[in-house]
C-alpha cells in the first residue's frame, strides 16, 4: 500500500531523506557538502546502502551528525535474498517515517538504485542529483537503468553533477538543471599559508612531491601512474584515497610511488600543503566519460598547480582557460605538469581566484532551493494536476 508522509506541526521543517549510494563517512563528496547545506533549512536524513552482518532481525541504525543530519544505515541478516533486502528497507524506512512524523517530505535521490524500496512514498517533491553516470562504473547493477528511467519520470527535478552529463541528459526531463560541484575555497584554502605540522606518513617524502586525492577505482589510470613514474623517478607520487572495486595488488609499485590511505577531509589541506603539484590520472574510458571531479576547483583552491588527463568536465572550463594543463600519455602528462609548476606564481593564484570568486556550496544549494521552489509550485498548479489526473 502506498506510503503517505503525516502532517506533525506547521512549524516543524519539512524532512528530506537522502538516497545516497556514498556511505556519510567515506571520502566527503558532493552529496555530504549538500545535506550540511540542506540542513540549515529541512531535517536531512542521509539514508546509506545497506550493510549486512550476523544480525537476527533487520534493523536501523541511527547516528546524529553534526547540523541535524541523521545517518541511517539499514543492517541486514546475512543470506537475506535481493527481494527480502527490499521488503526489509521498505519496512525500516516506514518505521523510520512513523518515528519522524514530517509534515512534508522531499524524496532525494543520489542512487536510483534505492527507489526500489522507496518506490511508495508520496513525497511533496521528488529530486534526483544525477552526480554521475552510474551505469558506467564497474560492477553497476543491471537494473540501474530501468531504475533511473523510473526516477527520471517521478522527479520534479533533476540536477547533474556536470556539463557533459547534462548535455547528454538534457533531453529526459523537462526540469533538469546542470550543477557542478563547488569548492569549500576557506577549507583548502589553508593549504597556502599552512603553518601547522608536516603529517607523519608525508614527512619524509623527498621532492618534488606530485600529490592526488581520491577514490582510486577503476577509473584511475594505473598504466599512466605507473609509466609516469618511470620516467621522473626523481619526482615523488603521493597518493591519498581509498582502494574500491579493484585489486589493490594491481596497482603500479615503484620506490617513488607512495600510497598513503584514505585521509580525513580535515586533514586534507594538510597534505596539499607541501604538494608542488597535483595531478588527476583518469583514465579515459566510459566510467570517466560524463564525470566532473570536485577536485579539480580543490587542488586549484588550494593554490598547488595542476595537471589532467582529458576529461571533458576538466577540459572544459579548466583546461581551455589554462587554469589546467592537460595531457592524455605519460610523456605529455611529464611535461604538463612541468608546464603547472613553471607557471604557478601570483598571477596565476589570482586568475584561479578570479574564477573561483562565485563559486561555493552555498551558491549552489540557492540555486538548487530556487529550482525546488519553483518545481514544488509548478506540481501544486492545475495544470500539472490535470497531467496527473
Amino acid at each position: 500500500m502506498a506510503y503517505s508522509v503525516a502532517s506533525n506541526s506547521a512549524a516543524e521543517p519539512a524532512l528530506l531523506i537522502c538516497f545516497s549510494q556514498l556511505r556519510w563517512n567515506f571520502v566527503f563528496q558532493r552529496p555530504q557538502h549538500l545535506m550540511l547545506k540542506a540542513a540549515q533549512t529541512y531535517r536531512v536524513v542521509f539514508w546509506e546502502e545497506a550493510i549486512y552482518s550476523a544480525v537476527e532481525a533487520p534493523r536501523l541504525d541511527l547516528q546524529h551528525q553534526a547540523e541535524m543530519v541523521t545517518v541511517a544505515a539499514p543492517v541486514l541478516p546475512l543470506g537475506m535474498s535481493g527481494q527480502q533486502a527490499m521488503d526489509a528497507q521498505r519496512s525500516l524506512l516506514d518505521g523510520l517515517l512513523i518515528q519522524m512524523n514530517p509534515q512534508s517530505l522531499i524524496a532525494w535521490y543520489a542512487t536510483p538504485m534505492m527507489l526500489a524500496f522507496s518506490d511508495h512514498l508520496k513525497p511533496d517533491l521528488t529530486i534526483y542529483d544525477n552526480m554521475d553516470e552510474l551505469s558506467a562504473f564497474l560492477h553497476a547493477p543491471r537494473e540501474l537503468i530501468e531504475l533511473e528511467n523510473e526516477l527520471f519520470e517521478r522527479a520534479d527535478a533533476v540536477f547533474t553533477g556536470g556539463m557533459s552529463i547534462f548535455e547528454a541528459k538534457q533531453g529526459r526531463h523537462s526540469n533538469i538543471h546542470a550543477v557542478p560541484s563547488s569548492i569549500d575555497k576557506a577549507h583548502f584554502h589553508q593549504a597556502r599559508e599552512w603553518t601547522g605540522a608536516e603529517p607523519e606518513d608525508q614527512a619524509g617524502i623527498s621532492y618534488p612531491r606530485i600529490g592526488w586525492f581520491g577514490v582510486i577505482d577503476e577509473r584511475f589510470d594505473s598504466s599512466l601512474m605507473s609509466q609516469l613514474a618511470a620516467l621522473k623517478p626523481d619526482w615523488q607520487f603521493v597518493m591519498i584515497g581509498p582502494v574500491v572495486k579493484i585489486d589493490p595488488s594491481s596497482l603500479p609499485q615503484a620506490n617513488n610511488i607512495h600510497w598513503l590511505g584514505q585521509k580525513s577531509y580535515h586533514n586534507l589541506p594538510a597534505y596539499l600543503a607541501s604538494w608542488d603539484a597535483a595531478i588527476i590520472p583518469f583514465a579515459m574510458n566510459e566510467s570517466t566519460r560524463f564525470i566532473s571531479p570536485t577536485k579539480t576547483p580543490e587542488f586549484l583552491a588550494a593554490g598547488v598547480p595542476v595537471a589532467a588527463t582529458p576529461v571533458r568536465d576538466i577540459v572544459r572550463p579548466y583546461g581551455d582557460l589554462r587554469l589546467v594543463q592537460i595531457a592524455d600519455t605519460p610523456q605529455g602528462m611529464a611535461e604538463a605538469l612541468q608546464r603547472a609548476i613553471d607557471a604557478h606564481g601570483p598571477d596565476a593564484l589570482a586568475k584561479i581566484d578570479e574564477f573561483l570568486a562565485d563559486k561555493s556550496w552555498d551558491k549552489t544549494w540557492s540555486d538548487m532551493l530556487a529550482v525546488m521552489a519553483s518545481a514544488k509550485v509548478a506540481k501544486a498548479s492545475p495544470a500539472r494536476l490535470k497531467e496527473s489526473a
